[in-house]
């Protein structure tokens, strides 16, 4: 299981960014994939997840993003994305996507990290 998130970028507060989770050599829509977020001198966190269209597709949100990021599927490419609006300082970090602990397609709550890959820098200044 390789996952691989891209699409970060500077960009200046109150703006937007979408990041991609690919994957090579497996099915994305086998499995529940979450976004998580690490800043600088900080704890890991989870900011979004979505569930297995097989199981029921459901989304959820760290209440610090909530009503700002939206994470989505597109099977057709094999590939999750988080669209970040409305970015804040405080969203700055690396964004890894990955599976939950225990490979499911349910969203576990609260977030559990499995499976990464390589991640995204987005740094959030003017």
């Amino acid at each position: 299981v390789q996952l691989q998130a891209s699409g970060g970028g500077l960009v200046q507060p109150g703006g937007s960014l979408r990041l991609s989770c690919a994957a090579s050599g497996f099915i994305l829509d086998t499995y529940a994939i979450t976004w998580f977020r690490q800043a600088p001198g900080k704890e890991r966190e989870g900011v979004a997840c979505i569930s297995s269209s097989t199981s029921d597709g459901t989304t959820l949100y760290a209440d610090s993003v909530k009503g700002r990021f939206t994470i989505s599927r597109d099977n057709a490419e094999n590939a999750v994305y988080l669209q970040m609006n409305s970015l804040k300082p405080e969203d700055t970090g690396i964004y890894v996507c990955a599976t939950d602990a225990h490979g499911s397609r349910w969203c576990d709550t609260p977030f559990t990290f499995g499976r990464g890959g390589t991640g995204t820098q987005v740094t959030v200044s003017s």
